[in-house]
């Protein structure tokens, strides 16, 4: 089953590659810079020479991690490989060109093989070292993470060189799967044994129960039965093994807009940052189709696009990204402070802990929503459900920015998309170039005063949704297969609670002022007059060394580039308080 990239191309020259993407060979050039001597000789000091004999396997996917090679002499044959053993040729580098993807940058597992082509001699540049070339040589390092990203994309496009999920076609569990790595960013392929005699074979050989499908097959060949999100991410490298004596300058919870900024600038500046994400990067602004009033981007950039280059901007300076790593407790009796992480006892240590972790998607109150999660109601609107419900009419529930972006997004693939909020109109919620846009496509057709308040299906899916329009008190049914719910989120703040950070009413986090006006009002209330407050920071929250920022901050603006700047602000603040700390602070 397994082929070596020179048994396949056994004329292969140097020169040799495999065609891509149409939208990618254009810029062949930019994916495979040949490097000019002065590029090589800047290189030089961050690694080490190594020699490798012909035919030999210089890396493995899904098991080497060697950072960056760069061929000084011979070449080094590159090929997709999956853990079934499949493989294709992508290309053979030659000197002056080096190998790698975007996962080099934190030292990953490889996607791909490499293998010597004659006497080979390659410098070594390990992922630290790597990540310090990009920084000290911008010029030389714009050219190799540009390569890196669009190799990556080339991955993406091409369905390979990562986990292979076997299952019946429609299986919810693969949706859940497939959502997970797509919003992360990473390629994987997916084989459905009715059409597929490999997956036909591994289904017969593992004879997995129907509460074990799908399987997984990782890049390292080890088949996973119906894993969860956390079983793929160890496997993938995307949870990496986090050392329980570190103590991180500054542990951010949430990567999303507000949580990225703040790592990419913190680390920058040198501290030692983790950023912990439950699901993926970008939080909730990864789903949004089209950012159109984002500074700096006139045509619009999806939320998707700009939360990937965030993430490689935070790995590139040295941020530790793991996903999926749910926080389940913070520790502040103690210092430095404690992030117990969700589902085990490990704990981990940090001078600073800043709290972007947003909110969790509302649900309506239907018997037998959670049935059809991912079999029929979605909660984003990414590719992969755009291609589902292609020619196919859907609904859509919510009346705020994102709604209106997934519906424009989606109308271009739906055949019709019926839209229900329970106000009258959208004028409140919603910016008025969104709502213009609406109401310029034709196959969106907006229902005011409705709600859903029933589903019907099946064990494979949804097939009908009842609707009510409460000003009229009529009732319809809607053969749909397709919902998907935009009705807003709430604080992600329940797992705060033995720390005892400041909440509001309605659970957005306390910072600053509000902090200081809160407690004044408690003592005033017990009939306390304390004759000065302590000091604190604008985004600092009710305990020391906890800050807070982005959408779970109460008083935030709810944007993106509100949240962008408040992750930027914290950072001075972070410095400020680790200033001040004492010699040896309690513990």
């Amino acid at each position: 089953m397994s082929t070596s990239p020179l048994e396949m191309l056994p004329d292969a020259t140097p020169d040799t590659q495999a065609a891509l993407p149409a939208d990618l060979e254009s810029r062949r050039h930019q994916m495979f810079p040949t490097l000019s001597d002065s590029d090589i000789k800047h290189m030089l000091r961050f690694g080490h020479v190594r020699h490798f004999s012909d035919g030999e396997k210089i890396a493995e996917a899904g098991k080497s991690s060697y950072g960056m090679l760069l061929v000084l002499k011979g070449g080094v044959a590159i090929s997709r490989f999956d853990g079934l053993g499949n493989t294709s040729y992508i290309t053979t580098h030659t000197p002056g060109q080096f190998s790698g993807e975007v996962a080099q940058l934190s030292g990953r597992p490889a996607l791909g093989n490499a293998d010597a082509v004659g006497e080979v001699e390659v410098l070594v540049v390990p992922p630290e070292s790597l990540r310090a070339l990009l920084v000290a040589h911008a010029d030389l390092g714009e050219r190799i993470v540009r390569a890196l990203i669009l190799r990556r994309v080339g991955l993406i496009e091409q369905n390979s060189g990562g986990p292979v999920i076997v299952g019946p076609r429609g299986h919810g569990r693969i949706h859940t799967l497939q959502s997970f790595l797509a919003a992360n960013g990473h390629p994987y392929s997916v084989l459905d044994p009715e059409v597929d005699q490999q997956a036909t074979e591994l289904l017969a050989h593992y004879r997995p129960t129907p509460d074990e499908l799908p399987l997984v097959v990782c890049p390292d060949g080890v088949v996973k039965k119906n894993p969860t999100t956390v079983e793929i991410g160890r496997c993938l490298g995307m949870l990496p093994e986090l050392p329980a004596d570190k103590v991180w300058d500054v542990i951010v919870v949430g990567a999303g807009p507000s949580g990225l900024a703040t790592a990419v600038y913190a680390a920058s500046e040198g501290l030692s940052v983790l950023a912990l994400e439950t699901r993926a990067f970008g939080g909730q602004a990864a789903a949004s189709a089209r950012i159109e009033n984002y500074l700096g981007f006139p045509t619009g950039v999806s939320g998707r696009a700009l939360a990937g280059r965030a993430y490689v901007q935070a790995q590139k300076f040295g941020v530790e990204i793991a996903i999926p790593a749910p926080a389940g407790r913070l520790i502040c009796d103690t210092y430095p402070l404690q992030v117990e992480m969700c589902g085990s006892l490990q704990k981990l240590q940090a001078r600073t802990v800043v709290l972007s972790c947003g909110a969790r998607y509302r649900r309506p109150s239907l018997a037998n929503l959670k049935q059809f999660e991912g079999k029929g109601i979605y909660y984003w609107a990414s590719p992969i459900e755009a291609k589902l419900c292609k020619t196919e009419e859907i609904v859509l529930v919510g009346g705020g920015n994102s709604a209106g972006q997934a519906a424009v997004f989606l109308s271009g693939h739906a055949s019709k998309v019926h839209m229900l909020i329970r106000k009258d109109s959208l004028s409140s919620t919603m910016s008025s170039y969104l709502i213009e846009r609406i109401q310029a496509t034709p196959n969106i057709e907006l229902h005011t005063h409705s709600e859903i308040i029933a589903l019907e299906g099946d064990e494979d899916g949804l097939k009908q949704v009842r609707i009510r329009n409460s000003k009229s008190e009529e009732e319809c049914d809607y053969d749909v297969c397709r919902v998907f719910l935009f009705i807003g989120a709430d604080p992600n703040t329940g797992w705060l609670q033995d720390c005892g950070v400041d909440v509001d009413g309605h659970g957005f986090i306390r910072t600053g002022f509000d902090v200081t006006k809160a407690q004044c009002k408690a003592n005033f209330d017990k009939g306390v007059y304390p004759r000065e407050m302590p000091a604190r920071a604008a985004l600092e929250t009710s305990v020391p060394g906890v800050f807070a920022i982005g959408d779970v901050r109460a008083s935030s603006t709810k944007r993106v580039a509100a949240a962008v700047g408040e992750g930027a602000a914290v950072v001075a603040q972070i410095h400020a308080f680790l200033a001040n700390l004492p010699a040896n602070p309690p513990r």
